[in-house]
Formats: C-alpha cells, structure tokens, sequence
C-alpha cells in the first residue's frame, strides 16, 4: 500500500428522521441568512422541501431559495448562485438533492468568496480557494456520493467542457434513506452504477496487488450488486435502499481510496460524452465500462481476476488468468442487461456526437494501469455507439 495520510472533514447523519433528529442543532451553530439550494422541484412533491421549511423557519432563519439546478450543472448556474450568495450575505448553504446540486453547491461556496473567477482560478493560475461559505447537504437521491468529497463535476457550455472543480467540504451530510424511496426507479439504477463504477475505478488504480484497501472495495462492490437486485424485486425495501446509499457514500468518503492511485478513465470519457450530449452520467458510465474494460484486459487481467472470484463469485476451477478476466467483463455486462441500463449509445438517443472532439479533449488519467491514446480513446466510443 502506498503512504498515506486520512482526514476526514465531514461529519454524517445517518438513518430515518435524521433531519428531524440533527439539522436544529447544526443551524443552531451558523449564520441567521441561509441559501437552501435544490434542483427542479421533486422535494416540494415528496414532502422533503415542507419538512425542512419548517426546520429552518423554527431555527429563526432567514431563507433565500436558489432553485432550478440541472443535471450535469453548468457554470453558469455556479456564477448566478454565487451572486444570489453574495448579494444576500447568504451565512451558510444547506444544498437537498442529488450530486448535481450538492455538486454545484460546493462551488459556489468558493466563487462566492473569491473575487477571481473559480475556473480560470483553478484550471489557467492552478490555485485552489482558501475560504467558503459553509454548507450542509441533505441527500434525497444517492449514487455520486457527492456529499462525501470536496471535489465538483461543472459543465462549461462556452468551452465544451465537463471538468473537476474543487470546493468547500460539506461540515455534515444528513442521509435519510427514506428520502430516496420516491426517486425514479431509473435513476436508483442509474445512481447504484454511478457508485458501482466509483468502487471499480478506485479498485483499478495502483498499487495493483492485494491491499487492504481493495479487499474493503471488493466488499462494497457485492454489497451494491446485492441490493441493487433487492431493490428491483422490491422497490419498497428500506433495507436494501439503506445498504444503497451507504454504499454510495463508502465510495466516495476516502475510505476506499487510502493508499491508492485511482483510475476513473471510464469517468474522464464518459465525463467528455455528456459535455457534448447531456446524457445520464450513470447509463454512459454502463454503456462504456464494459468496452473500455476489454480495451484494457491484457494490462489490468490480474485485478479482472480477483474481481471475477472475489466479487462475482466466479469458479477459478480450471481456468487461466486470462479466462476469468474476461468472464468478469462479461458478468459486468450481464448485469448491466439484467438491471435495465443500455448497453449502447443509440439506445440512449445518441447518434450524431462528435467523438473525436469528445476524445481529443478528454482527460488521460495517470493511474489507470492502460496508458490511453486517444485514437483509442476514440475507437472505444465508436464501438460504444
């Protein structure tokens, strides 16, 4: 295992009535004008928006709504939230939704504060902001495990590109799984695979032999499968969802990452793919892990392996190394079919994307154990489409 050093930022609340429970006494200790930020509108149909209205109303708060945050967020939803955060000396943020608001709410927790513009900031002068208007989030749909990390996924329209932003950490993540039972059942699948492909894109990273790490990945990675599958049976099952979002969250809290070099190249393309097209980051994600995986079976054919027997329960009985690799691939596959994700580009209606622009401006990441050109790069989208 390489060396490493843990710290952990974020405090969470987990379980049914977590809010009623916890959110009184974390206001009690911030500013009077809060920000409540959520995306197009589901939490005032579930009942989540009213619940917490009234929490915030009995802490004596003065609330400023900023609602309307998309999918795949742009920058310039960040820029206009952090004028509303500024010109209303917003104290504290309190972001309730999925990843893309908690997302966009973690940068405009540092444009607010900083007079440079965040993305020239970061990406052109290769600062990082040193002061945020603190936040909260309150999850109501799980995969990204965007509340666990100070890392951003922002869309700028003007510059096609889909990139990492980094902002504040969240001081506490109240998960409710309860709050997730009215999502789509489109996008708990679409969410479980998002935070399935976290754990492999961790697992792929380096060192690449048997680590504590990985054998803590490997756990989670079952867990997922296993609930996922329960949840399909049984849409109802608060258990199975529970397992789910916890899942979520160990995949993005640190904890699988110590002493490891990441991967994410699926998440680098597929990243590119919805700068261009939009699409649902989850489905891109199953459409292009299985190509990308047999692009790079004869580098990473030892990691296959021990994903083959360790997580999919696969004989090794009388088979090479390189047969259980790709039986892995091909039990990805299989449950990607089993759980209703598409298995191609045109069955999510992309047909005309430009994907040698999408290649050329993808991020080759330096952990992935297959060094990527992006003529390959370029060949893997073809064959996903």
């Amino acid at each position: 295992m390489n060396t490493f050093t843990y710290s952990y930022p974020t405090k969470v609340y987990f379980g049914e009535k977590a809010a009623e429970s916890n959110l009184p006494a974390e206001l009690a200790k911030v500013g009077k004008n809060v920000m409540l930020a959520y995306g197009g509108g589901s939490i005032k149909k579930n009942g989540v928006y009213d619940e917490l209205m009234s929490i915030l109303k009995n802490a004596g708060k003065n609330v400023v709504e900023f609602s309307g945050i998309m999918s795949n967020p742009t920058y310039a939803k960040v820029r206009e939230g952090a004028r509303l955060a500024r010109e209303n000396g917003i104290d504290f943020i309190l972001a309730v939704g999925g990843g893309s608001v908690i997302d966009c709410c973690k940068v405009i927790s540092a444009q607010a504060k900083l007079s440079d513009d965040l993305w020239e900031f970061e990406n052109d002068k290769h600062g990082f902001p040193s002061e945020f208007i603190p936040m909260g989030a309150v999850v109501t749909a799980f995969g990204t495990g965007a509340e666990m990390n100070n890392g951003a996924v922002i869309t700028h329209e003007g510059k096609k590109i889909k990139g990492a932003l980094w902002g504040a950490f969240y001081r506490f993540a109240i998960l409710d799984p309860a709050y997730t039972m009215t999502m789509p059942m489109r996008q708990v699948v679409s969410g479980a695979f998002d935070a399935l492909s976290h754990c492999m894109e961790t697992y792929m990273g380096s060192p690449r032999t048997t680590n504590l790490s990985d054998e803590i990945n490997e756990a989670c990675q079952r867990n997922i499968i296993r609930n996922l599958r329960a949840t399909l049976k049984d849409p109802n099952d608060i258990n199975a969802r529970s397992e789910l979002v916890w899942a979520a969250a160990m995949a993005e809290n640190g904890m699988l990452k110590i002493g490891k070099i990441t991967d994410f190249q699926a998440h680098m393309l597929e990243h590119q793919l919805g700068a261009y097209t939009n699409c649902s980051h989850g489905e891109g994600l199953a459409v292009i892990h299985p190509v990308l995986y047999r692009h790079m079976l004869p580098e990473a054919a030892a990691q296959f392996t021990r994903l083959a027997v360790n997580v999919w329960g696969i004989s090794a009985d009388g088979k090479s190394e390189g047969q259980l690799a790709g039986e892995f691939i091909d039990a990805l596959a299989d449950f990607i079919k089993e759980v209703g994700l598409p298995t191609s580009f045109s069955e999510m209606g992309i047909s005309n994307a430009d994907f040698k622009a999408i290649a050329d401006s993808t991020v080759l990441t330096g952990g992935c154990c297959k060094k990527f050109t992006r003529e390959e790069l370029l060949e893997v989208l073809n064959e996903c489409s």
